[in-house]
């Protein structure tokens, strides 16, 4: 009788959850949609256009410019990591991007003042750097301003927009899937808008003028985000991811001379303990041992105390994040080949023919070409090609995450070997005839590989640190994909000024390969080859890494699917009882109690299928995804 009182109990949970259901999906990410477009379109723009307004209007030599972009590019991503914490500890998602965006947008407005105003402009000087005093300040305070709410902006964005999809459910987990790339596609979409429209406002009719575009694009984003709230499933922000990862590391420290026990005798709560919807439970594996002793709750010390001992869960998810580091390492160089295409490629094109017709074509409207390819790459990719490699593979996204990143990482050594073979003859023709430049389009080839690259690589790391992650931590784990680029445009710069200085002793002419003002006088395909060679290296890095990963998801896609059946025909028989009449209307009291319960059961079902589907990850050897 108990059973089926409970049964019934169940069902009528769910019809109290379909009454609260018309939060979340597709409807809810078109407003996210409308600011990664709009603010891309401005960002994109401006990021594109930077580096020839350090030397025409900043008066910085190349190797300057190069550096200062590289260096604001990777402080942006690198606060990334900032925007994912605070979103996972102390405000939801959404108030987190809002807070951001404010940040983001002063300091466009403050760059915009800038370029308008002469009097902010330094005359030239014949040095690497001509800014100082309160030129200078306004510069590098502006610059950091667009770099903390941008940066803080990417940390909890595209979590905001997965957190609408929940990942357990078979169909939810698809959609999520379509959901990255699909974002991926209104970030190429407005960064196509952005380096062609608004840069050629910058060059032909003044650099402010397109800086201000630029900043009332991204406004209008930050309005069209706000607007959605009432769609959006906001996730509660829970511990700090930080607290967490420190107690573990602390109190396995703490413990190293204790015996490992066996992984039944480790501390964990009960369920009924978690904070059901904003902690899940994760099964013990046997990788990274040492952090199990976290979970050894010493004689005396009952009950457990805080910082005394940690529970299985708390010590997988440091594990987690622990396997994911190889994976964030070997994507570094892959990013410092996409920061040359952003700094020394656009300094080629401004010395290229580029002309079309009648019509001028912007040197920093060269990222147009990659971005058109992934315009037209990404809805065949997701309409054709994940339905049909789904049906070989059985997996949700066609092929895994990283078998897509490791695609993406070949296509980046390509495209660094083709960059070198280029620039050969452009220096070439232009040492001949320079009264004849090579046509800029000769950089399309170049452009359109990394652009490939990319739409693989990066959409795939999203979807990869995202999924992987715990529960607690899903901002700061997304946070990574934007490490990695912080990473690498870092790189990029000590690897230029490295590189000037190792050439500057060895070459017979006592100049550097990247040095000076003229670039026909460089030796760029050389570093351009360099950082092929370099590719390749790191590519033999990442096939180990990913083979060694083992994915969270492994326990419950591979084990007791009859018991992941059952439940999925019990959730349809519970949707077919759940008619008009016993999901009628009810008073506003009512109906505000009962939604509380069913937001409690819809948490609690959740649960239940991760217990389900849950094995013993211990039994298992690493798997290999490539």
């Amino acid at each position: 009788m108990g059973d089926e009182e409970g049964s019934k109990e169940y069902h009528k949970s769910l019809c109290l959850a379909g009454k609260t259901a018309g939060k979340g999906g597709f409807r809810a990410t078109m407003f996210v949609y409308g600011l990664v477009a709009l603010d891309n379109m401005g960002f994109i723009a401006i990021m594109s256009s930077l580096v020839l307004y350090f030397m025409a209007v900043m008066q910085f030599d190349i190797p300057t410019s190069a550096n200062t972009l590289t260096n604001l590019l990777g402080s942006t991503f690198m606060l990334a990591l900032l925007g994912g914490f605070i979103s996972d500890a102390y405000l939801n998602r959404l108030y987190t991007v809002l807070i951001f965006g404010f940040l983001e947008i002063v300091g466009l407005v403050l760059i915009t003042i800038q370029a308008y105003s002469e009097n902010m402009h330094p005359p030239a000087c014949g040095k690497s750097s001509c800014v100082e005093g309160g030129i200078a300040f306004m510069l590098y305070f502006s610059l950091s301003l667009l770099a903390l709410g941008a940066g803080g902006i990417r940390g909890a964005l595209t979590s905001l927009g997965a957190d609408q999809f929940n990942e357990k459910d078979p169909e939810e987990a698809k959609s999520l899937t379509s959901y990255f790339n699909w974002n991926a596609l209104c970030a190429m979409l407005g960064s196509v808008v952005g380096v062609t429209a608004i840069v050629y406002v910058s060059m032909f009719h003044g650099w402010w003028k397109g800086f201000l575009v630029s900043t009332l694009a991204s406004f209008l984003g930050f309005v069209v985000l706000a607007s959605g709230k009432p769609f959006y499933r906001l996730r509660k922000p829970g511990d700090s991811p930080i607290i967490r990862i420190a107690k573990v590391v602390v109190v396995a420290l703490r413990n190293r001379r204790f015996p490992l026990p066996k992984a039944e005798e480790l501390y964990e709560i009960r369920e009924k303990e978690t904070n059901i919807g904003y902690e899940e439970k994760l099964e013990h594996t046997e990788q990274f041992r040492f952090l199990d002793k976290a979970a050894i709750l010493p004689e005396g010390k009952q009950p457990a105390a805080p910082w005394t001992v940690c529970t299985v869960t708390q010590v997988e998810e440091v594990k987690i994040l622990t396997r994911m580091l190889p994976i964030l390492g070997s994507t570094i160089i892959m990013n410092t080949c996409l920061a040359q295409l952003q700094t020394f490629s656009v300094q080629q094109g401004n010395l290229m023919h580029r002309r079309i017709g009648k019509h001028d074509f912007p040197a920093a409207s060269i990222p147009v070409i990659p971005l058109i390819f992934m315009v037209i790459l990404i809805p065949i990719y997701e309409i054709f090609f994940v339905p049909f490699a789904r049906k070989i593979t059985g997996h949700p996204s066609g092929i895994t995450q990283l078998q897509r990143v490791g695609v993406g990482l070949v296509l980046s050594a390509i495209s660094m070997a083709v960059a070198g073979v280029v620039e050969v003859k452009r220096r070439n023709q232009a040492l001949k005839d320079p009264r004849h430049p090579l046509s800029l389009f000769w950089l399309s080839f170049q452009y359109g590989i990394f652009g490939i690259a990319d739409m693989f690589t990066l959409v795939g790391l999203l979807e990869f640190f995202y999924k992987e992650a715990p529960l607690s931590m899903k901002s700061l784990s997304t946070s990574f994909a934007w490490l990695s680029l912080s990473f690498g445009y870092f790189l990029s710069t000590v690897f230029v000024s490295l590189i000037n200085v190792i050439t500057k002793r060895v070459t017979p002419s006592k100049q550097g390969w990247l040095d000076g003002q003229l670039l026909d006088d460089n030796n760029l395909n050389l570093f351009y080859w360099f950082l092929a060679v370099l590719s390749c290296l790191n590519f033999v890095l990442y096939l180990y890494s990913a083979s060694w990963y083992k994915y969270k998801s492994d326990d419950t896609e591979r084990t007791n699917k009859p018991k992941a059946k059952a439940l999925d025909d019990r959730l349809l028989l519970a949707k077919e009882e759940c008619t008009t009449e016993s999901c009628g209307a009810k008073t506003n009291e009512e109906e505000s109690n009962e939604e509380n319960v069913a937001k409690r059961n819809e948490e609690e079902s959740t649960q239940e299928m991760v217990a389900i589907n849950s094995t013993d990850a211990g039994a298992k050897a690493p798997s290999a995804i490539l």
